[in-house]
């Protein structure tokens, strides 16, 4: 069996889980989700518990039971604490700012770009170096991350571009270092 599909799920106060006709919403003080659960997957919810069962032990299911667990728990700790990822510009003359809603980035292109953010997610640029992206939605919130770091992603030699605030770039070799083994 699923060792995280059979660990149950803690309601946090002033979190509500909800189960309608395999659609489980969850309501908190950030905000509303929802979701429609897998077929093969059945919601629980007892209480103060919420717990996952399967009707049968195929590989995917078993994989389906796993994930929607952790589905329901991120849903949980979205609509209480959020989720936030920073990013941050690195290269000389590449910067961010804030346009009304939308974000504009120089990122060396002929053209500035402006991004505007999807419904439930707020961006930040706090300086021109950094983006903030915050939200309730977990996977919305790196969807749109990686959305941004597409617009020009570090390349290896000088590490130009825009990366995970983390995130470690390997770095390449130039052309000196080819011409000095010959």
């Amino acid at each position: 069996m699923s060792r995280v599909g059979r660990k149950p799920i803690q309601i946090v106060k002033g979190v509500t889980v909800a189960n309608q006709s395999g659609a489980v919403t969850v309501k908190g003080p950030k905000g509303e989700l929802s979701a429609k659960v897998h077929s093969a997957v059945t919601v629980d919810v007892k209480g103060s518990v919420v717990t996952l069962n399967r009707g049968s032990d195929e590989k995917q299911v078993r994989a389906l039971h796993g994930l929607w667990r952790a589905n329901i728990q991120n849903m949980i700790i979205g609509v209480t604490e959020g989720y936030t990822k920073k990013l941050e510009i690195v290269g000389v003359g590449y910067r961010a700012e804030m346009k009304g809603k939308k974000l504009q980035l120089q990122l060396g292109y002929s053209h500035p770009i402006l991004f505007g953010p999807p419904e439930g997610i707020k961006l930040e640029a706090p300086t021109q170096t950094s983006i903030v992206i915050s939200g309730i939605d977990k996977q919305l919130v790196g969807l749109v991350a990686a959305k941004i770091r597409s617009f020009k992603p570090p390349e290896p030699y000088k590490g130009k571009g825009v990366k995970y605030e983390n995130e470690y770039i390997r770095r390449k070799a130039g052309k000196a270092a080819a011409t000095a083994a010959k």
